[in-house]
């Protein structure tokens, strides 16, 4: 066999001079990490991704591109830079697309380039059309990419935070299925409770309640529909019956040394140049949500509201755990009891009337002829001889003859005022003359909101609660609603709504005043 092995040679080393490199020293690691840091920054300087972007969005901002056909894009930091020029072609294309109002699918990279843009300015002329682009870009393809709702949720409440939109985020807060982080929810609700407290919704309260309400099988069932609607009508109502009663609403009074100021980074994980608007915003809310008294009130009076619709839709089983007091659970169930009602009976098909106009015109006609044979006098009509009535309805219209004989007079010259109704007297009334009037000596007692709902009633509310006080309220408010061409309900729920306005409370309960109140109104001038 042959031998392959080679014989190792040595070679022999003076160990006694060092090399030359020992005369290099080694850096300390420190040193390492701070240089490449600085190198960084100085790079950073020159030109970062972001400012990059930025320069180039703003020279692409009005760059219009032609039909292309897509290209799959994916990248986890989407830029221009990452593109190729096919991708770069699609994404022009797509864009203009997006500007001109139609959505085609494409990919959530090419989506983030966009949104990269307009929360770094480029691509709007004020705020408000920025937002409304974003929005657009969020309600179209948030279906078909589900995962832009994690960043869109954050990055516009971002962008209305840094240009101070005077806007609601409650529309953010419904596109993101009820999310706002906590600090902004509490601003928001602060917000609309010194504002407009009937532009609550469910989902901002629902954090505020003191148990989970969406394991109730009533919300699960339906009643999620009907609290959406309900529940904004009744805080509403609850928040008018306090500030009257108690001189304050629903939002809770906290001392102004309460307030925090919240830092918070702006456009997380986007592309963006923090040199525009800064790297964050400040701003200050008042922590409602940790209120305890707000919290029990709002629970309660949100399982006052579910046990009531419990009942008026059949639905078995109540709620049990603290209540409110009588006088505001009343307050509460009365206005449920008349408002859903009122909005059954509306919800009911009516049937559809045809008519026909022919026939109409032909009634239309003969009722005139009626009317005018009613009109002539009496002590004239006793000289007209029967057959030269005849010869006048024969030969010519009836109008004309008895126009001729000078013997037409208005049905107001022919009618006394005994035969007219109260409702009818009252409706030919002149409006500035129909006014709700106390006597002088009760006037003079009445509490100052009495009168203010005086002052706003319409003629047509007062000649309703004069109805209201009659004998028969029945038959005339039939015959007044017939008068406006209307319902008795309408009439009713017109007034309910000026005595929320004004006093506080509902007025009007079963078609009748609300016995708390009746002897408010036994001193009404009649």
């Amino acid at each position: 066999m042959k031998d392959n092995s080679r014989q190792l040679e040595f070679m022999e080393i003076d160990l006694s001079e060092e090399p030359e490199t020992a005369a290099v020293p080694v850096p300390d690691r420190s040193t390492i990490v701070q240089s490449a840091h600085d190198t960084m920054q100085h790079r950073g300087g020159i030109l970062s991704s972001e400012k990059r972007f930025v320069e180039e969005a703003k020279q692409w901002a009005e760059m219009e591109g032609d039909v292309s056909p897509w290209v799959p894009f994916m990248s986890y930091w989407p830029t221009y830079g990452v593109m190729n020029e096919a991708q770069r072609k699609w994404y022009m294309f797509w864009r203009k697309e997006v500007r001109q109002g139609r959505y085609p699918d494409t990919d959530l990279s090419y989506l983030f380039v966009h949104i990269y843009e307009l929360i770094n300015g480029i691509g709007w002329q004020n705020p408000q059309d920025g937002y409304d682009q974003l929005k657009q870009l969020w309600v179209n393809y948030r279906e078909r990419l589900p995962q832009l709702n994690i960043y869109m949720q954050e990055w516009m409440v971002d962008y209305v935070l840094v240009h101070q939109m005077e806007m609601s985020l409650s529309e953010v807060m419904d596109l993101s299925g009820g999310y706002l982080p906590a600090e902004m929810l509490d601003r928001e609700l602060q917000r609309i409770l010194q504002d407009n407290v009937s532009d609550i919704s469910l989902n901002m309260l629902q954090r505020y309640y003191d148990y989970d309400i969406t394991l109730s099988k009533f919300y699960r069932d339906g009643g999620k529909e009907v609290m959406e609607q309900y529940i904004p009508r009744v805080m509403a109502l609850v928040d008018s019956y306090l500030e009257r009663t108690q001189q304050v609403g629903l939002l809770p009074e906290c001392d102004p040394n309460d307030e925090r100021t919240m830092e918070r980074i702006l456009f997380r994980k986007a592309v963006y140049d923090d040199s525009i608007y800064g790297r964050s915003v400040a701003f200050r809310y008042m922590p409602i949500g940790e209120q305890a008294e707000f919290v029990q009130m709002v629970t309660r009076i949100y399982r006052c509201t579910e046990n009531k619709l419990r009942e008026l839709l059949g639905f078995r089983g109540r709620l049990r755990g603290q209540t409110l007091e009588p006088e505001l659970a009343n307050l509460i169930e009365r206005y449920l009891d008349k408002t859903y009602a009122i909005e059954q009976a509306e919800s009911v098909e009516q049937p559809m009337i045809r008519i026909d106009t022919e026939k109409l015109a032909s009634l239309q006609q003969e009722s005139e002829y009626v009317r005018l044979a009613l009109t002539i006098e009496d002590d004239h009509a006793s000289e007209v001889k029967d057959e030269e009535v005849n010869n006048a309805n024969v030969t010519s219209n009836p109008f004309d003859a008895l126009e001729a004989r000078g013997e037409i007079t208005s049905t107001e010259d022919s009618m006394e005022p005994a035969a007219l109704s109260e409702v009818e007297i009252a409706a030919g009334a002149s409006a500035e003359s129909i006014e709700l009037q106390w006597n002088e000596s009760a006037e003079a007692h009445l509490d100052e909101e009495w009168l203010i709902f005086a002052k706003e009633l319409s003629p047509q509310q007062v000649q309703t609660i004069h109805v209201l006080l009659g004998a028969s309220p029945d038959t005339e408010l039939m015959r007044l609603a017939e008068q406006y061409g209307t319902m008795p309900t309408l009439l009713l729920d017109e007034i309910n709504d000026v005595a929320m306005e004004t006093i506080g409370d509902l007025l009007i309960d079963g078609d009748r005043i609300v016995p708390d109140y009746i002897d408010v109104f036994e001193h009404v001038k009649r």
